[in-house]
Formats: C-alpha cells, structure tokens, sequence
C-alpha cells in the first residue's frame, strides 16, 4: 500500500481490497498447485518452511483485508 488506509477514498478502498483479495488467491492457488497437482520433490524441512512462509503470507494479507474492510465500514463504503 502506498497511501494509509485511513487517507484512500472509498473509490481506492475498494480498489485495493480487490487487489488484496486477487493476490491472497495468486497465492492460495500457487501453493495448491504446488503441494496438489504437481509432483515436487523437496525435503521435509523445505516444505515445512514453505508451508511457514505459506501461512504467514496469507496471514498478512487476511490482515490487510480486515484494515481495509474496517476502514470502508467506518467511511459508509461497505
């Protein structure tokens, strides 16, 4: 995010849940793809931490997802 939340207007709210939303699912469906449909042959340790790394950038973006939803419910955007 390049602006504070609380300074975007609803109009750029909006747009940047939207492109939260897009890129938690970018990263949903490459990890699915990844550990689902695909053969990979990595070690224990490596998938642990990418699973690690996997959890924590969801967990950042479902964050930024619920500052950005509380900051349209207190403009009237949502």
């Amino acid at each position: 995010m390049a602006r504070k939340i609380e300074d975007m207007t609803i109009d750029e709210l909006k747009a940047e849940l939207k492109r939260l939303k897009d890129n938690l699912c970018d990263v949903e469906d490459m990890h699915a793809f990844t550990f689902g449909k695909t053969s990979v042959h990595i070690g224990a340790e490596k998938a642990q931490n990418m699973a690690a790394e996997y959890e924590e950038e969801c967990r950042l973006f479902n964050e930024q997802i619920a500052a950005v939803e509380k900051a349209l419910k207190a403009k009237g955007g949502l």
